[in-house]
């Protein structure tokens, strides 16, 4: 496949490759941004805007803060916060400062927090007070010496600030007591850092800018080794892959995008914060995603133009009534990643905004995009769309030699400027997952058209085996969510007598009434026999990752 057959169906004016190369590094991407758009709102939170100015004098403050701690080079500092503003300026602190970014998911138990700052070896955390217990009950077992606690009104001025921490500390309850010795305040590290002088480190295109950490859904949490050449072409590939519509923000509008994944997470940390910084765009940081009304709220007050989620938040929007209290007609692009978007949410968000949802396709390993459907398309396609500039992507036998059948199911494999360089400190996982050629082995399964489209079928552990025949989930969940009284749904295969294994349907409705013999009915319509759910359970809710991913593993564990 590497002739790229599916250049043809770019859309106009999108290249063929992008130049990684662009900026020695993130730094030289943030300074540049720092400077151009100065007095640009960079982050909007809360009914408070933050400029880049602002951005850039706080970060410089704290990177200072954190040279005087006397952190060298190439040392780890974790963050664990949900999007607030403190959160993009710590990322610019740490990689001004030459440091590593540990992304960190703030919904983590000790247990899981202890294994990432013990696995990355980070030497500091900035974390925000919500989470400090949790913290508190590992902090001993890690080599974490120095704590920065944030407090969500930290950087929403004196008055609202204050009365937003009182709010979240005494009438919601959500910062449970913690004690963390020698912590340091947000507000006044910054402090400190000002009156300290920065030492801007020199950083090289190959040096490590983040450990991004697998969600720990395929078995034990690896730290994805992403390097600055490897978030930089990310940012220029989605940038050039956007441009189509994004070009089309009438002059003097400044390009905005709704933050709504968190930023913890890779595909908000790159086509959110790094892109937005590239373009001079402002970001809507959203704290909590599952708040809808509040999501909704939010997104009444502003215009915006990019909206980066997964499939159940489009869903949970386009079902929720105040959805039509938003103005959606500046809407550019909405690009559907983490998870396979489904047909009947495509087609209801299409309906509702008139902007299509733009399913892509990537890995925490690949920065994370590597394929995206065209934005100029309206029609929902099924697929992950086509590999983006600059990318290679072909179908691997379990032998490793390509398929070059049509049709013919292989799992994925990626090359490009995007994909990491390893897994962190563990060479016998990265050797698994990496060809000698440099491809990185993505462990799901995909089929490519005669257009260049590639398509998943599924994971390769969670496909369903019945009497021989395989079952991907993905296809019967897309069929069931199209069904009237369906809101969502998840499928996994569970132990029987008879077949080897059997399909289990999970649905939570959206009608009360819906029955089973209804559901069944529907898929003997709609499914082969082999393909048609032996059990089906209604729930009130489905077991989901912070980013919103369904987790399968759950719905198999439990009875």
């Amino acid at each position: 496949m590497t002739e790229r057959n599916w250049l043809k169906s770019y859309p106009a004016g999108v290249p063929a490759d992008i130049d990684p190369s662009h900026y020695p590094s993130l730094v030289a991407l943030m300074d540049e941004a720092f400077k151009k758009y100065a007095d640009r709102v960079a982050y909007s939170f809360m009914g408070k805007d933050i400029s880049y100015a602002e951005t850039d004098s706080l970060s410089s403050a704290l990177a200072a803060y954190f040279q005087s701690l006397g952190l060298a080079k190439g040392d780890r500092v974790a963050i664990m916060m949900p999007n607030i503003p403190q959160y993009p300026v710590a990322v610019a602190a740490i990689l001004r400062a030459g440091f590593v970014v540990v992304n960190v998911n703030p919904l983590y138990t000790p247990r899981e927090l202890e294994h990432q700052l013990k696995d990355s070896g980070a030497k500091a955390i900035v974390i925000i007070e919500n989470f400090a217990t949790t913290l508190q009950a590992c902090i001993a077992s890690t080599p974490v010496k120095h704590v920065v606690l944030c407090a969500m009104g930290d950087q929403l001025g004196l008055l609202k600030g204050a009365l937003v921490n009182m709010v979240v500390r005494n009438v919601k309850k959500m910062v449970p007591e913690y004690s963390l010795p020698g912590a340091v305040r947000f507000n006044e590290a910054i402090a400190q850092g000002s009156r300290a002088t920065f030492k801007p480190a020199v950083i090289q295109p190959i040096d490590i800018a983040l450990l991004q950490y697998t969600g720990g859904t395929t078995g034990v949490s690896k730290g994805a080794v992403l390097l600055h050449r490897n978030i930089i072409a990310n940012a220029l590939q989605a940038e050039a892959w956007y441009a189509p519509v994004i070009n089309e923000v009438k002059p003097g509008e400044q390009i905005t995008s709704v933050c709504a994944l968190p930023l913890y997470h890779i595909f908000a940390f790159t086509v959110n914060m790094m892109l937005s910084m590239r373009t001079g765009g402002k970001t809507i940081l959203i704290p909590n995603p599952r708040d809808l009304p509040a999501v909704l709220k939010e997104l009444s007050r502003h215009t915006f133009h990019s909206f980066p989620a997964v499939n159940t938040l489009f869903n949970g929007l386009a079902n929720h009534p105040d959805f039509d209290k938003v103005n959606w007609k500046n809407l550019k692009v909405s690009v559907g990643g983490g998870m396979a978007v489904q047909g009947a949410v495509a087609k209801l968000w299409l309906d509702k905004t008139g902007c299509p949802i733009c399913e892509g396709y990537g890995l925490s390993e690949t920065s994370p995009i590597a394929s995206c459907n065209p934005v100029t398309a309206h029609d929902y396609t099924g697929t992950i769309g086509v590999p983006v500039p600059s990318t290679y992507m072909k179908l691997l036998d379990d032998e490793g030699n390509e398929v070059i059948a049509q049709g013919q199911p292989g799992e994925i494999a990626i090359k490009g400027p995007q994909v990491m360089a390893g897994y962190w400190q563990r060479p016998d996982e990265t050797a698994k997952v990496m060809t000698a050629d440099g491809y990185f082995k993505t462990g799901d399964i995909g089929i490519i058209d005669e257009r260049g489209y590639f398509k998943i079928v599924d994971r390769k552990k969670d496909m369903v085996l019945v009497s021989g025949f395989n079952v991907y989930p993905n296809e019967v969940e897309d069929v069931v969510a199209q069904m009237p009284g369906v809101l969502e749904c998840a499928v996994v295969g569970v132990p029987d007598e008879k077949t080897g294994e059997a399909v289990k349907l999970v649905i939570v409705k959206k009608n009360p009434d819906l029955s089973v013999e209804q559901v069944k009915e529907f898929c003997r319509a709609n499914l082969t026999g082999y393909k048609q759910p032996r059990v089906i359970e209604f729930r009130t809710d489905l077991p989901k990752t912070p980013v919103g991913k369904i987790l399968r593993r759950e719905l198999r564990e439990k009875k």
